[in-house]
């Protein structure tokens, strides 16, 4: 292969030479700047004329389309015999490119998975991909894919991108400017015991994604912004390639695929979630299940504080905190960590510690009003001494602001389908029904309580629902 070429079937297509990885230089270990890199990863997709020219490069997807990523063997004669004739595995993941995000991502993706309910963030297009083998999707992980390849052979794979950049975007600030996310790929070889464990090369770009023909559009709009500049403003720009090199990079810190237990095979049709349908009270529904909470515990040894620092994507600290216990990482002040670590990951690693949660952006309590005020009423008809009644509220959180929203938690609460809460009314004054809006929820305050009340609806097996 000649240096900076690629061959893309009967095509031939320019790509950056080598020195495009001087981009992310810095943020890789001093001993890795004359590292060999043994594989070059090449996304046929431009890049944007928009980008400065000390600005890692930014590529605009489509949601949905196919692109294809060569896996090229950048190997020279000699080097890493001991993959010839083998089979290396190679992982790609889809990941947020902001450091607020990295620290969230679980809240973000369960946030993504409950309103996308069935769908996955990337998948591999297998008819149109070329020497794969043994492709592999684990519905619990939505973002990730891996394949076996073999490096003496062309491959050629094809990923799909489900998700939007504007997905991610605080929506009170209008979401018209959508979060940059990270394709990126790390390749293992096998270890003496046939496992793919042992690190061989990881590499990653930035990109954008947007409703279908959205990037095409927006590629557009960068590239008439960039003819109006002037020469001399165009020359602070770096121009536009027709494919994108993926940047050499750290390897992802999370070590899941090290266990033995075998990944479920790909699969097109996914999982989806279900609300149970039937008749019960809030009293009999269990809560829905917290977000798998990871906090480092003041008890936790050495061993577990380590494993704790993997887990969390801290791996490249672990030799500098090799002999401090939970207690020792928890007593760590703020400006302790940022001058361990540095301003970007002190902060991340400072809030993993303290174990902060994303606050919903509103929170109401509701209780059932029927049974248990005829309960109150009972006693006091019977004359029974009430000295301690207490209704019992249920908390619900809202992100969205939204009757739809609502309607969902309402009936999760009551364990029916969201389909048979027919509306939503708020009682105002003198006793009226207000039906429930988007504007009315946004302007609940927070922390408000409410007694619901239910009526048949005019329609079979379906609910009035009104707060009081």
């Amino acid at each position: 292969m000649e240096e900076g070429l690629c061959y893309l079937g009967a095509e031939r297509c320019d790509v950056l030479a080598l020195p495009i990885f001087k981009q992310e230089e810095s943020s890789l270990p001093p001993e890795n700047e004359n590292k060999i890199l043994p594989f070059q990863y090449v996304l046929c997709a431009a890049t944007s004329p928009a980008v400065k020219l000390h600005d890692e490069t930014l590529t605009y997807l489509n949601q949905g389309q196919s692109y294809e990523i060569r896996m090229l063997d950048n190997r020279k004669i000699g080097e890493l015999p001991e993959i010839n004739g083998k089979l290396v595995k190679s992982i790609f993941r889809v990941v947020f490119h902001d450091r607020r995000l990295q620290y969230t991502e679980h809240q973000q993706l369960e946030g993504w998975r409950w309103n996308r309910p069935g769908d996955r963030i990337l998948d591999i297009d297998i008819p149109m991909s070329v020497g794969i083998i043994d492709p592999r999707a684990n519905p619990t992980q939505l973002n990730t894919v891996e394949f076996l390849w073999d490096p003496s052979k062309r491959t050629s794979v094809f990923i799909q991108v489900h998700c939007i950049s504007t997905e991610f975007t605080m929506r009170k600030h209008g979401g018209e400017k959508g979060v940059p996310f990270r394709v990126q790929i790390d390749t293992f070889k096998e270890n003496e015991n046939g496992e793919y464990t042992e690190h061989l090369h990881s590499a990653s770009c930035q990109i954008k994604v947007f409703k279908p023909k959205g990037a095409d559009r927006k590629q557009k709009t960068d590239r008439e912004k960039m003819e109006k500049r002037t020469p001399h403003e165009k020359e602070k720009y770096q121009p536009s390639y027709e494919t994108t090199i993926l940047t050499e990079c750290s390897p992802w810190p999370e070590i899941t695929y090290v266990n033995n237990a075998p990944s479920p095979g790909f699969n097109s049709s996914h999982s989806s979630f279900s609300i149970g349908e039937g008749n019960g009270s809030p009293n009999h529904q269990p809560e829905p299940p917290p977000p798998i909470a990871d906090n480092l515990l003041p008890t936790s040894t050495p061993q577990e504080a380590q494993q704790w620092l993997h887990r969390n994507r801290f791996s490249t600290f672990s030799r500098l905190f090799r002999n401090f216990s939970g207690a020792d990482l928890l007593k760590l002040t703020r400006e302790d960590v940022i001058q361990i670590c540095g301003p970007a990951d002190g902060i991340r690693l400072f809030n993993a510690l303290k174990g902060r949660m994303v606050r919903p952006r509103l929170t109401i309590y509701v209780c059932q009003e029927s049974q248990q005020l005829r309960d109150l009423q009972q006693k006091h008809e019977d004359r029974d001494t009430v000295t301690s009644t207490f209704f019992v509220y249920h908390a619900i959180y809202l992100e969205e602001l939204t009757a739809v929203e609502l309607t969902e938690k309402l009936a999760q609460l009551f364990s029916i389908s969201s389909q048979q809460i027919s509306q939503i009314y708020k009682q105002g004054p003198t006793g009226i029904h207000v039906l429930i809006s988007d504007e009315m929820i946004q302007n609940f305050q927070d922390e408000s309580c409410f007694v619901l009340d239910t009526m048949k609806a005019e329609t079979n097996d379906s609910y009035h629902i009104i707060l009081k």
